[in-house]
Order: structure tokens, then C-alpha cells, then sequence
């Protein structure tokens, strides 16, 4: 039976041959739709929400998002870190270390879930909030919500990370599968949960924390059970070896650990513009406007963009593992042209439609309309930039060189924005509009200093390695 499976689990080849843009294309368009199907589960909590609870609820649920992915970005670092190295056994045809790595990636992610993050998460979420100055009415809101995304986030991590090894190996349509029957399950959930339903009552904010740690939960397990089934191109079997290897997850956590604190030092920084935010004379009004159309209305560009990294990413590392770097500099530029378009395209709606985009989510005081569409103008140009961003970040991290992005993102998102937030504040005071200048520059910078990065080319010598066998670009 293992060596059936073994002959069954076959890498795609079109990756490493034949035109760059359909390779790219291939792995994009299902990252791309996955997260605009998966990102719909915010755009339902939000719009559910705003319009049965009010706008306190939108708020309560993107301050909440923020502080949560705060900590599950640097929890789930090590996918990372099996992202590169998935990518790059694929590529030169190992399927055996592909099954190892990713084992270990699921076996290290169990352990954190459960000893580390559900414990942490539920005692701390009330000083969590109070970091981000939450008003009150917010804050009884969040609190509910952020305990149960905690203590329950076990389903979302492990779909996480079977969507990223399965990504990295090459197949980007079984996570979309995964993903739409996740959302799918989460928009009845919702349905049930938030405004109640029969003899289950409604559970209002909470519903909506209820239904999105359920379907995760599900769509997990699916996951897990597709891997023993050898269907995938990712398996595991009985047979294999179930013991910790810490020599494998030590190397998940060196690649992987930058990209941890990179996820860390962005959502902070979110975390402490929510902070300057809440500092505001029309705290309550900015948040939620905030909480709309940066975490939502501006997701349909980084949907986009994250699914282009990601496959841009798993490209660099399969064909460096094949030894072919050029076409790994070819894939990069062919997704940030992909993603150059579609940001202008979504831009130019923020700058022609924005009190209709805000009208989806119930906002209709003027005031919370007036401050959201001044943000959606500025985020029409910031969307150009991170695109361009995130596409020359994926080669980087694809190719292993995952401190660099660590580096050019504590510049770009924490010292420029917030340090001319906390100028601004201490000179003049503060105004929303300094806000959203602070993110458009932040995000220019970031764009400027990748695309530099990348064409130094220092990433072509990085070597990924389990034991004495290693791999290294020719």
C-alpha cells in the first residue's frame, strides 16, 4: 500500500515547464477565488451584524480580527517556513520529504493550538482589547468573540496549513474546494447563530465566532481525511512515522519565524493605528469605518494579491528546486503585473462608488459614510503599491530568503506610519486623514524596497535542507 501511494503522488511539471504566465495563472486563480470566497465570511459578519446589531458590532468584530491575527500569524509562522520547503522537494521530485515536512508542520501545529494559544488567547483577550483603547460598548462586543476565535482556533490552523502544503506541492484547487464548502457551512452557521433560529437563540456577535469556528473545524477534518485517502498530491499513511523529527522542525521554524514576526510586526502595526484610531473625537465612527474598508472593502485587493504571492511563491521554490531560477524571476514579474491590473480595476470603484460600498454593511450615518469614503480614496492608490508588494514578497519567501520581508516590513508598517501617526498626534493632533496618508506611504514604501530586494538576486544561493541532503539552486 505505501508504495502504491508513493507512485500515485505525482507533482505537476507544467509548473517548471512550459509558459510562465499559465503556471502562474494555474495556481493563482484558485488562491485568488479561496480567499475572495473565504473573505466573504467577513463580509457576511459584518453585514449581519451591522445590520441586526449596529455599527458597535462591525467594530467589535474588526478589532477583534486584528488582535486575533496578531497572534495566529506568528503561531502559524511555521507554515512558512513548510511552504518553502514543500515548494522546493516538489520541485526537484521528492515526494517522500514533501509527506515528512508537512507531518511535521501538522504534529507542531496541534501542540501550539492547544497548549499555547487556547489558553493564552482566553485569559488575556480582556487586556488585549484594552490595548486598542475599544470603547465600552465595543468592547462587550469583542469580548465573546475574541475568546471563542481563540479556544476553538485548532480547525482554522490546520486548514490553514493543509492549504499551504498543498499550495507549495503544486495543487491550488483541492484548498478551494476545502474553502468554499468552509464558507458555505459558515454562512448557515451565521444564519443560525446571529439572529437565532427555532429553539437555538440568538447569539448576536458571538454567533458570528460560533459559525466560523465551526465550519473551520469541519472542513479541517475533511482536510486530514483527503490526506490519508491518497488522493493528493500531499499523503499520509499509517505507516509512516509519527515521532516528533525536531530536526525538520527546527528548519520549519528557521524559515519560518521571520514570516512569524513579519505577520506580527503588520498586525501591530494594525493593532496601533486602531490605537490612534480610537484616539479620534468620532472613535466609535472610525473604527467601524476602518474595520469596513481597510479589513473588508480593501480585501478585494489583497484577496488578490495574497493569492498571487502565495502562488508566486510556490513557483520561485519549485523552480529553484528544479534548477531553473530564471523562470523564478519570471514568475514574479508575471504576478505583480497580474495583480497591477486588478488593484486599478477595484481602485477605481473605491474612487467612483464608495457611499454604495459602505451602504453594504448598513452604514449609513453620515458621519461613519463621510469618514469611509475619505479612507476608500486613499486606499484606491495604497491597493497599486501593495500589490506589487506582496507579488515581489512571495518570490522572496519562496526562495527561502524569509528575514529580508521581515526587515523591509518593520520599516514600511511600524517606524513610517506610526511614527508619523504619533508626530502628528503630539504636534497638531490628530485627523482620520493623517491616518490614511500614514497607510499609503507605509505600503509605497514597503512596494519600493521588495522590488529591490528581489532584483539583488542574494536569494538564488540560499540552500533548504533535511539532514545532510540539501538542495541549492544551480
Amino acid at each position: 500500500m505505501a508504495n502504491a501511494g508513493e507512485k500515485s503522488q505525482k507533482f505537476d511539471r507544467t509548473l517548471t515547464e512550459g509558459p510562465i504566465l499559465k503556471a502562474v495563472w494555474k495556481l493563482a486563480w484558485p488562491t485568488m477565488l479561496q480567499n475572495i470566497i473565504a473573505g466573504l465570511q467577513g463580509i457576511i459578519d459584518h453585514t449581519m451584524v451591522g445590520n441586526l446589531i449596529g455599527y458597535t458590532a462591525n467594530a467589535a468584530i474588526g478589532v477583534s480580527w486584528q488582535i486575533f491575527l496578531v497572534v495566529v500569524v506568528f503561531v502559524s509562522s511555521l507554515f512558512a517556513g513548510m511552504g518553502v520547503m514543500v515548494a522546493r522537494f516538489a520541485g526537484a521530485g521528492e515526494p517522500e520529504k514533501v509527506n515528512r515536512v508537512v507531518y511535521q508542520a501538522f504534529l507542531t501545529a496541534v501542540v501550539l493550538s492547544c497548549l499555547i494559544l487556547a489558553p493564552i488567547g482566553y485569559f488575556f483577550a480582556p487586556q488585549l482589547l484594552d490595548v486598542v483603547n475599544a470603547a465600552a460598548e465595543v468592547k462587550a462586543e469583542a469580548l465573546p468573540y475574541l475568546r471563542i476565535m481563540f479556544v476553538f482556533s485548532f480547525g482554522m490552523l490546520i486548514f490553514f496549513m493543509l492549504g499551504g502544503a498543498l499550495r507549495a506541492a503544486g495543487d491550488a484547487q483541492t484548498p478551494l474546494r476545502l474553502g468554499m464548502a468552509m464558507t458555505v457551512l459558515n454562512l448557515v452557521f451565521n444564519i443560525i447563530l446571529i439572529r437565532g433560529l427555532g429553539p437555538i437563540p440568538a447569539f448576536g456577535t458571538a454567533g458570528a465566532a460560533m459559525g466560523t469556528v465551526i465550519a473551520a473545524g469541519i472542513a479541517a477534518l475533511a482536510g486530514l481525511y483527503l490526506l490519508f485517502s491518497k488522493r493528493l498530491v500531499v499523503q499520509f499513511s499509517k505507516t509512516m512515522n509519527w515521532r516528533p523529527d525536531w530536526e525538520i522542525i527546527r528548519s520549519l521554524f528557521r524559515f519560518g519565524l521571520p514570516t512569524g514576526f513579519q505577520g506580527i510586526a503588520m498586525n501591530l502595526a494594525g493593532v496601533m493605528l486602531l490605537r490612534f484610531i480610537g484616539s479620534l473625537q468620532e472613535s466609535a465612527a472610525a473604527q467601524a469605518a476602518y474595520a469596513v474598508g481597510y479589513t473588508e472593502l480593501f480585501s478585494l485587493i489583497t484577496w488578490s494579491s495574497v493569492g498571487l504571492m502565495g502562488a508566486t511563491s510556490a513557483l520561485v521554490g519549485q523552480n529553484l528546486g528544479a534548477g531553473k531560477p530564471e523562470r523564478s524571476v519570471l514568475a514574479v514579474h508575471t504576478a505583480s503585473k497580474i495583480g497591477l491590473t486588478l488593484a486599478a480595476v477595484i481602485g477605481a470603484l473605491f474612487m467612483l462608488i464608495p457611499q454604495h460600498l459602505l451602504a453594504l454593511f448598513g452604514m449609513s450615518e453620515p458621519v461613519v459614510v463621510g469618514i469611509g469614503t475619505e479612507l476608500l480614496r486613499y486606499l484606491s492608490l495604497s491597493g497599486l503599491f501593495i500589490t506589487i508588494a506582496l507579488a515581489y514578497t512571495g518570490g522572496l519567501q519562496g526562495a527561502g530568503d524569509t528575514r529580508s520581508p521581515l526587515y523591509i516590513t518593520l520599516i514600511s508598517q511600524i517606524v513610517i506610519p506610526l511614527g508619523m501617526c504619533g508626530a502628528l498626534q503630539s504636534t497638531r493632533g490628530l485627523q482620520p486623514a493623517d491616518i490614511w496618508l500614514a497607510i499609503v506611504i507605509g505600503h509605497a514604501t514597503r512596494c519600493a524596497l521588495s522590488t529591490l530586494r528581489f532584483r539583488q538576486g542574494k536569494w538564488r544561493a540560499i540552500k533548504v535542507e533535511i539532514g545532510a541532503e540539501t538542495l541549492q539552486p544551480e
